[in-house]
């Protein structure tokens, strides 16, 4: 089919043949004048029963219509304006689905805990088998069946238009109410845990829509490759995407609101039952916030918690901590992040990372620090594939971090048998608050008092969750960097807004740095702890100093 062909064709029948053509031409497509009627690639819901009213379980309907779009060859499902209240759907290849203005699909409230069934007698698909893989990935990930939306082994398939996805009936893994919904326990039988889950699937776009109330994952993605998330607005109370064992991806131009737990997440897990690497990603030009009450985002009220309540205030892109097999060439670019906890790399179960551009992204109100790059041995995997990780190649350049809290610095560590490699700063303004009375602890939601800095001894941590929280204070204001060789700085000014009498820079166990028009208040400012080949200059944060192994010093 030439472009002359396909533009005789109504808008949304040319997203119907485009499932057949390739998953980019899926840009060209459009809304129809009347999404309730069938036509020529065109199967609307409405004319397979379903009534709209958010009463009715339209599960069925909407079923119907899925598998006469499949069974065609193809075409596009279409949600005109209603609240279709559903259990699981099926997803099926070279089928595009159109939620319309006003279309959405609302989760129907799962089993209540002790009970077998949800809203009219229905329940979600039960999760499948994945003996005996599940122990080494949280319960979330191990299954796909038990969501909203279910995309098992298919291809060429869409989710687009500016209709809603409402997970309301959905558990979010844990069993706290959020939003005022939830409860429901991910565990039991007939509870629905994703949004969107998606296993073993290639060309897939999913574009324009909200996802308010995510469950666990607003979007789980599982081997899913040549996949483009845009113009995505997720408002959830867990994670937002997270893009496991995936190639070829790219996220751009969403928002989204995570407070309790992580916004664009890539993972290698082993929840395929075996090591996959996720490569080739691109995270540009996103907003990406944890600071706002659930549904406030999605409705442009833009509500920021009360401070008397304990939020972790997650949001953050994060590579981990799921890490089985690999990272490799990754760009995080453009983006906006505010409010929550930053930019973090981690490979804690042997995971490979390595080709990492971090540039041009804006930070702001960071909680905790606005960087942490973490390499150390949780090894949560089969004891046959135990390997050490590796994290390197990592270049990180015009970035701008304002207003970030200062109990914790930004962390760089490895562990002493197995250093981070190969890090760059460049063209990089790291503001933060003054040294603060107070600190948060524990996942966030905790606060005890800050120790007296001079005292500090920050853990290894080396089987340990990842978490740069769970290292305490530093004794440093703006960068812990320990257990790393080849680290370079250049053109990176630190800038706290109040008195922090701490050395910006604590360096153990490093080999190979160099800093060179490095900018910080006049004060001693690199405490040296083992380190080797280091050189300062043309730096307003201290004096030119060469130094080819020193055990302590401060200089």
């Amino acid at each position: 089919m030439d472009r002359r062909d396909l533009l005789k064709l109504s808008p949304l029948a040319a997203a119907a043949t485009l499932t057949t053509v390739g998953h980019n031409a899926f840009a060209q497509a459009a809304a129809p004048d009347d999404l309730t009627k069938n036509s020529d690639g065109i199967f609307s819901v409405r004319h397979y029963g379903a009534k709209g009213d958010g009463k009715a379980v339209d599960t069925p309907a909407v079923q119907a219509a899925i598998d006469a779009a499949a069974a065609a060859g193809g075409g596009t499902v279409v949600f005109p304006a209603g609240i279709y209240l559903c259990f699981t759907i099926r997803l099926k290849s070279r089928v595009a689905i159109y939620l319309g203005a006003g279309a959405t699909i609302e989760a129907a409230a799962s089993p209540k805990p002790g009970e077998t069934t949800g809203y009219m007698g229905g329940a979600y698909d039960a999760a499948e088998p994945n003996d005996p893989w599940i122990p080494y990935q949280d319960y979330g990930h191990n299954h796909w069946q038990n969501s909203l939306l279910v995309g098992i082994d298919i291809e060429d398939v869409m989710i687009y238009g500016i209709g809603l996805i409402h997970g309301k009936g959905l558990s979010n893994g844990t069993k706290g109410i959020r939003g005022g919904t939830g409860g429901f326990v991910a565990e039991q039988p007939g509870v629905g845990n994703k949004a969107i889950a998606l296993k073993n699937c290639r060309n897939v776009v999913l574009r324009d829509f909200g996802i308010l109330k995510g469950g666990h994952f607003a979007l789980l993605a599982t081997g899913v490759d040549n996949m483009t998330l845009d113009n995505l607005v997720v408002d959830t109370d867990r994670d937002g995407f997270d893009i496991d064992c995936c190639r070829n991806v790219r996220v751009s131009n969403c928002t989204v609101n995570s407070p309790w737990d992580d916004a664009i997440c890539p993972k290698s897990s082993y929840a395929l039952g075996y090591a996959r690497s996720t490569d080739n990603v691109t995270i540009a030009n996103n907003y990406v916030t944890g600071c706002y009450e659930l549904g406030s985002v999605i409705s442009c009220k833009w509500k920021h918690f009360d401070e008397t309540e304990h939020v972790p205030y997650n949001g953050r892109i994060k590579c981990g901590t799921e890490s089985n097999g690999g990272f490799r060439n990754l760009t995080i670019t453009g983006n906006v992040i505010e409010g929550c906890k930053g930019i973090s790399l981690e490979s804690s179960d042997g995971a490979l990372i390595e080709d990492v551009a971090i540039t041009g992204n804006t930070l702001r109100d960071i909680f905790d620090a606005p960087l942490f790059l973490r390499l150390n041995r949780r090894n949560r995997n089969p004891k046959e594939t135990l390997r050490p990780g590796t994290l390197r190649r990592v270049l990180i350049s015009n970035l701008v971090s304002y207003n970030s809290n200062a109990s914790t610095s930004s962390i760089f560590s490895g562990i002493p048998e197995n250093l981070i490699e190969d890090v760059k700063l460049n063209n990089c303004f790291f503001g933060h608050k003054a040294m603060p009375t107070e600190m948060r602890a524990g996942w966030g939601e905790q606060v005890k008092p800050m120790p007296d800095w001079k005292t500090i001894k920050v853990p290894e941590l080396e089987p340990d969750y990842p978490e740069l929280l769970r290292f305490g204070a530093t004794p440093s204001n703006a960068f812990f960097i320990r257990h790393l060789k080849n680290l370079e700085m250049s053109h990176v000014e630190v800038a706290p807004s109040g008195p922090d009498p701490r050395p910006a820079f604590w360096l153990e166990d490093v080999h190979r740095a160099d800093f060179f028009a490095v900018t910080a208040p006049p004060q001693p400012n690199f405490a040296l702890h083992n380190v080797s080949d280091l050189r300062i200059f043309w730096s307003r944060a201290g004096k030119d100093t060469t130094l080819a192994k020193v055990d302590e010093q401060v200089v």
